[in-house]
């Protein structure tokens, strides 16, 4: 409960992060969260006293509808979001289809995708939701918290390259220098 707590108050105290988190809620999307570096690179700044930075790569958008899996149905909030907040870097994705490119069984929702997503500190999402914001983690928020970098289950084997490389390509070693990597590169 301590790092739900500490999660929600480093995003509500992020200006920038909910205006972009009131944006994807009006855009109601079915299971709608944004994901990945949106809440990993905010905690991982605040822990490493970099204070409020600016949002840098995609702001993943992602949501769950089997009704809607064509990659069109994603481009019209895609658009609004560009047009309404353009200097950002969307990225919205229906999660009812993912699982095609990565190979896996058919998802059930946007928290059964997040298991397969390739770290667990990155298997995160948030939203606006009636009570403020709800999170989502089904690896928990420890690894997040606790400064730990290691794949998922769905990573830890076939899929064990494709990790490395995404440690290696993103430099987060090099950005947060006390993050613990969990597997040898």
């Amino acid at each position: 409960m301590e790092y739900q707590t500490s999660l929600q108050k480093i995003l509500s105290d992020d200006p920038v992060r909910m205006k972009i988190l009131h944006a994807v809620r009006a855009l109601e999307l079915n299971d709608g969260w944004i994901g990945a570096g949106f809440v990993r690179d905010a905690v991982w700044d605040h822990l490493h006293g970099y204070g409020l930075s600016p949002v840098s790569g995609d702001v993943d958008v992602v949501w769950f509808d089997c009704d809607h899996c064509s990659p069109d149905h994603d481009s019209y909030p895609e658009g609004r979001l560009r047009q309404q907040l353009p200097s950002l870097n969307w990225s919205v994705k229906n999660q009812a289809r993912m699982h095609q490119r990565n190979g896996d069984h058919p998802y059930t929702s946007t928290g059964n995708a997040l298991l397969h997503w390739p770290e667990t500190a990155t298997a995160v999402a948030v939203r606006l939701g009636k009570e403020g914001l709800d999170i989502t983690a089904p690896y928990g928020l420890s690894d997040l918290f606790e400064l730990r970098l290691r794949p998922t289950p769905a990573f830890e084997r076939e899929k064990l390259d494709c990790f490395k490389q995404r440690v290696i390509t993103k430099q987060w070693l090099e950005r947060y220098p006390r993050l613990q990597l969990i597997v040898s590169l």
